[in-house]
């Protein structure tokens, strides 16, 4: 019955969100956007990063704090327990661009050190058992002149897989590293998610796996490249959410709904980006990113009726062309192109 009565939400959020289209999107066979209800919840800004998980049976937001104006060494990184409100610690001074990865009674973040005079440089593991004492080494060291942001991790058959963000060869683009203990990565060669031929956003990835497939979720551009392929439903919408998903981290099919996973609704400004999502309960919740980018934003939460698995599969059809990207030549191939 409580399914059936979230489907009912879903559905009747759906509606409720959708407002004017801006222009059609140019695949008239696209597939509807599975229903996900967004929930009336907005956490104090301004906040982008963020990731929940499930650490020791309980649901916690690990965030950061990146103020804009203010010096490196006030940016931080703490966990909030989702159900009290409490802050449970608060680490990681002069760092940001969080996520977080659960193994074991090991909670591990990943978080990327920030400077006054050179923006942002490598990025760290911290890892804990009690949430008390912190244990701190480098992940992955950037290269000479690169800068490195997001970083996301999951977890396959072979180990662990880290989706990162950088600002080479693109501004915004991520590759991919792997691990078999989430300490010492190497950088997966020859794949790069970076759209060097429209010089188009692939931005802020959240990667996850449920064989045999990899999925990213990633902030892209609604103006350029796959972003015209899509309806909207502000006409003011300039950065939204799209999800891919690959069987060897080298051709990505995206997602051939209408609407991108994530996309503006009255009062989100022009951004829904920096999605991060968890089951709970036997339901998805995605956190994302709301806001202009610039003088203001929040946190907000979309919620998907089954579990995670379930989501990201709900977001394709075999029966609809897709567009494709190609991380060996970075690129996107387009259906009938």
């Amino acid at each position: 019955m409580l399914r059936k009565c979230l489907s009912c939400l879903l559905m009747l959020g759906l509606c409720l969100g959708m407002g004017a289209v801006a222009e059609e999107a140019p695949n008239p066979h696209a597939m509807p956007n599975p229903p996900l209800l967004k929930l009336p919840i907005a956490f104090p800004g301004p906040r982008m990063e963020n990731t929940p998980v499930v650490f020791q049976g309980r649901p916690l937001l690990v965030q950061n704090v990146r103020p804009a104006n203010v010096k490196a060494k006030d940016f931080y990184l703490f966990v909030q327990d989702m159900r009290t409100g409490e802050e449970l610690t608060r680490f990681g001074d002069a760092f940001s661009f969080v996520s977080a990865f659960v193994e074991g009674n090991t909670l591990n973040v990943f978080a990327t050190e920030n400077t006054d005079d050179d923006w942002t440089h490598d990025i760290y593991r911290f890892c804990s058992e009690d949430l008390k004492h912190w244990n701190k080494a480098l992940a992955m060291a950037r290269q000479p002149g690169e800068h490195l942001f997001n970083a996301s991790v999951c977890k396959d058959e072979q180990g662990y897989v880290m989706a990162f963000e950088s600002n080479q060869p693109v501004q915004w683009s991520f590759r991919f590293a792997r691990s078999k203990d989430l300490s010492s990565w190497q950088e997966v060669e020859g794949v790069r998610f970076a759209d060097t031929a429209e010089q188009t956003a692939c931005g802020n990835p959240t990667i996850r796996y449920f064989a045999p497939y990899y999925y990213v979720v990633y902030g892209a551009w609604r103006w350029k490249g796959p972003g015209t392929w899509h309806k909207y439903r502000l006409a003011e919408t300039k950065y939204v959410t799209f999800v891919a998903r690959s069987k060897d981290l080298a051709l990505w099919e995206l997602s051939p709904t209408e609407y991108p996973m994530i996309d503006p609704v009255d009062g989100e400004g022009i951004n829904n980006t920096d999605a991060d999502l968890f089951e709970w309960e036997g339901n998805t919740y995605i956190y994302y990113a709301t806001g202009d980018q610039q003088t203001w934003g929040t946190i907000r939460v979309a919620l998907f009726a089954g579990t995670l698995k379930q989501c990201l599969e709900s977001h394709f059809s075999e029966r609809v062309a897709k567009i494709v990207f190609d991380a060996r030549q970075g690129k996107y191939v387009y259906p009938n192109k």
